[in-house]
């Protein structure tokens, strides 16, 4: 793991989110949740979630409800603040983000600009 220790809450989970992160690990056999955003879409970036075997040299670990995740450093100003959440509905379950950063978001809400 990185030098640094866990931080609470940089990026607070909702408990539907901390639900769904941690039966999501428990099937990954050791791997960790890095949270990160790419360039992508008509707004700029999008949100990324990938399941990693170690953390990056500079990768914020965040603790919270017994499980840490990671924050991917080269998105961590546009990320931090926010609030990530789980939702299901008939149609689609996802990770949701609340990013108080955001400036513009793209009509169909999948990419944003901050």
């Amino acid at each position: 793991m990185s030098a640094l220790s866990p931080r609470d809450e940089a990026i607070p989970r909702k408990p539907a989110a901390s639900a769904k992160s941690a039966a999501s690990l428990e099937t990954t056999q050791g791997k960790l949740l890095r949270v990160g955003t790419r360039k992508k879409g008509c707004s700029g970036n999008t949100y990324t979630l990938e399941f990693v075997d170690k953390p990056s040299r500079f990768d914020e670990q965040v603790h919270q409800d017994g499980v840490t995740i990671l924050i991917d450093s080269r998105a961590l100003l546009s990320l931090i603040g926010s609030e990530m959440d789980y939702l299901e509905d008939p149609l689609s379950s996802q990770f949701v983000f609340h990013n108080p950063n955001v400036k513009e978001m793209c009509g169909c809400g999948q990419s944003f600009m901050t």
